[in-house]
């Protein structure tokens, strides 16, 4: 990648030293709130690298780091934000640098993304040219633990009150060297829901004598297709999806089962459309198995919300941005993505933006969550010199320092 930017070139001296690093991440992954060797291998770093102050066990297994600018006067801090956790997955590469936990994998590239910010912290440690402190968050347990949550329930932004909070993720949807995000929704909120529904079970044979749950789970399965299409205004977006179903015994083909259950998640962008579908749900569930002389319930479950983007701060990470790439590796309406993230809790509490960082490449093919994956070490680079970027250039130096005359 041809970037004409000092702290990119400072950083692409420092390429090997991040792989190496990125890839030792990658051998050892670890879940959410268990990321304790991880955690401490972070923190090692971090001392090597010189920060000013390491603050550990913030949401558990979290990491704050602070680095202070070589002025302070304007009193500013800016937030910075990787995720540290990997999935309960097996790993099927040959790389050299593969899980070594069987059962575990950074499928998702955090160990990247904390690479990238180790390198942003490396940047920052030793020019400082900035007016303020820069606050490096190494959040755990984002894969599904709301470890966001957790590090806000701990004081993150009591004890360090940034005035806004950035994070960024490897997209492999877009060629490495791309940029991308909006003014507005990046990730969709995600809810799970939970449907059991009561029969009465008996002989196949006999179904009069019975209140088949299987039958009443088959007509919620094909209502449940109508509630984004018939309830939901085209110009929104929202997705129910019920994709697992358990009744009965497959040994026992002639038994009708007392119970069904089904299991699914919705995603949708806006608080109204939630609320919407969460209630024409458990309306269509229950008039359903009411038809057919069965009980059901519905347990649904908010998980994260959706992650918004704040304007003003998207655009001052579009200005970062193409202070790097140029205009034509930035694409400023990025459409969202119906999957989610727990930084979500974090833009609830203060302005901020989510990026995506392009990652694909002919060897980095595999999309997120797959047992194929890896992270593109030829962006880490790019994604800590945007790291360091949002904070030199979000916290400038006003003028040079006076210089003190002598007599």
């Amino acid at each position: 990648m041809a970037i004409d930017a000092e702290v990119y070139r400072r950083l692409g001296a420092w390429h090997g030293e991040l792989t190496a690093l990125r890839r030792e991440l990658h051998a050892m992954p670890e879940l959410g709130f268990q990321e304790h060797k991880t955690s401490a291998r972070i923190e090692q770093a971090l001392r090597v690298i010189g920060v000013d102050e390491v603050h550990v066990g913030i949401g558990r297994t979290g990491l704050v780091a602070l680095i202070h600018g070589r002025r302070r006067s304007s009193g500013r801090l800016l937030g910075l934000r990787a995720d540290i956790d990997a999935l309960p997955l097996q790993e099927a590469s040959d790389l050299p640098w593969r899980s070594a936990t069987p059962g575990r994998m950074h499928a998702c590239g955090h160990d990247g993304h904390t690479a990238m910010l180790l390198g942003a912290a490396r940047y920052l440690a030793e020019t400082r040219n900035f007016d303020g402190s820069a606050v490096l968050i190494f959040q755990p347990g984002e894969e599904g633990y709301a470890g966001a949550r957790e590090m806000i329930a701990d004081g993150l932004f009591e004890r360090f009150p940034v005035e806004s909070v950035y994070a960024m993720h490897n997209w492999p949807h877009l060629p490495a060297g791309t940029i991308g995000l909006n003014e507005g929704a990046m990730m969709a909120a995600s809810d799970k829901v939970e449907i059991v529904i009561r029969g009465r079970g008996g002989h196949g044979a006999h179904p009069h004598l019975s209140v088949d749950p299987v039958l009443v789970a088959a007509h919620i399965i094909t209502a449940v297709q109508s509630l984004v299409s018939r309830n939901v205004a085209p110009i929104d977006q929202a997705v129910v999806s019920l994709c697992a179903m358990q009744a009965g015994d497959l040994n026992a083909f002639s038994v009708i089962p007392d119970e069904a259950r089904l299991i699914g998640t919705v995603r949708s962008f806006k608080p109204e459309v939630q609320q919407l579908i969460e209630q024409r749900l458990e309306a269509l569930v229950q008039g359903v198995a009411s038809g057919f002389g069965a009980e059901a319930r519905v347990d649904y479950q908010r998980s994260y919300p959706a992650t918004i983007n704040s304007a003003a701060e998207a655009r001052f990470a579009m200005q970062v941005a193409e202070s790097l790439v140029g205009p034509d590796r930035l694409i400023r309406d990025l459409p969202p993505s119906m999957g989610s993230e727990d930084f979500s809790y974090m833009l609830q509490v203060k302005p901020g933006a989510y990026l995506r960082l392009g990652q694909r490449s002919e060897r980095c093919q595999a999309g997120l969550h797959n047992p194929h994956y890896d992270f593109n070490d030829d962006v880490l680079p790019l994604g800590a010199a945007l790291f360091a970027s949002l904070i030199e250039q979000g916290l400038p130096l006003a003028a040079p320092e006076p210089s003190i005359a002598t007599p």
